[in-house]
């Protein structure tokens, strides 16, 4: 069981504790996510089971879409509804010609400070850890991209707006500086990941859904092989000089894999075997291959 699960994270559960759920239920030895959704937070968790935890990697960059609502008028001091009130504001009653070029002004690429709430580390502890004990560390501002900002339903004072973002995007952030663009504060009250990497909650599972599947026999219909969760990578089939190279992590080069069969981005190209099963990725780097992966079939 190497495969990829698109699973539909539930609200009051960390990333961590839903993988560790799944992990349970279909008794595996090794899973993992491809990026943290808070435990508030409801929506797409790549999850990968046993092997595949070796082609996460290729997902935790990627880009994310998020269905979030917006409160206006207080601020807190974690982004979110879960924090300490610091601020508050009655005046939010704005006209749509005012809201709509405050989210438009976040189009783009620009920079952002991660907030100091969050799981990013410092020195091996993670920011929400020291922000707890009154030692917030904040971490230097980082470059981000909003691809797209639509406001869905506006009921004053809470906004609903969907956001295609790059990886690495605090929406709850870009509430509270929503907010100070208007001027009167506000925080991420729900958030829904839609979207990460090619995969859409249209399609993810619940972890009811795994139950249920798990045992009546028929998971094999959520499952996602290693090969079909790379579809943008490009793919070469390896014949049975190859696979024997591979096995033994044996030098690669040209001869084996043709450079016109490598048309992608960062030179990584994905190697199965006759039945489409993922067998190693690899990437060039002058006229051979080295490995960043390879899958243990056995």
């Amino acid at each position: 069981m190497n495969v990829i699960i698109n699973l539909n994270k539930p609200s009051g559960m960390t990333s961590q504790q839903t993988v560790t759920m799944v992990k349970r239920i279909l008794g595996v030895k090794k899973a993992g996510h491809t990026g943290t959704l808070d435990p508030f937070a409801t929506g797409v968790l790549i999850c990968c089971i046993n092997e595949a935890t070796k082609i996460s990697r290729f997902f935790l960059g990627g880009n994310k879409k998020y269905t979030a609502r917006l409160c206006l008028g207080i601020e807190t001091d974690t982004q979110d509804f879960t924090g300490k009130v610091i601020s508050t504001c009655r005046e939010f009653d704005f006209p749509d010609k005012v809201i709509q070029p405050a989210f438009k002004k976040f189009e783009g690429a620009m920079e952002q400070l991660p907030p100091v709430y969050s799981a990013l580390k410092y020195k091996g502890v993670p920011l929400y850890k020291l922000a707890r004990k009154g030692q917030p560390v904040q971490k230097p501002a980082r470059k981000v991209h909003i691809f797209d900002i639509k406001i869905v339903e506006t009921d004053l004072p809470e906004i609903v707006f969907d956001v295609s973002c790059s990886g690495g995007t605090y929406i709850r952030t870009l509430c509270a500086d929503i907010g100070k663009v208007l001027g009167c504060g506000g925080h991420l009250k729900e958030l829904k990941r839609i979207e990460s990497c090619g995969f859409d909650i249209r399609e993810a599972s619940t972890i009811e859904d795994i139950e249920k599947l798990a045992s009546d026999g028929n998971l094999s219909d959520r499952m996602i092989s290693m090969s079909d969760a790379l579809p943008d990578m490009p793919s070469h089939t390896a014949d049975d000089v190859l696979i024997e190279k591979i096995s033994r992590g044996k030098t690669i080069t040209e001869r084996n894999i043709y450079p016109e069969k490598l048309n992608g981005p960062d030179n990584f190209i994905k190697v199965v075997n006759k039945d489409s099963e993922l067998l190693a990725v690899l990437n060039k780097a002058g006229d051979t291959y080295g490995y960043c992966c390879v899958i243990n079939r056995n």
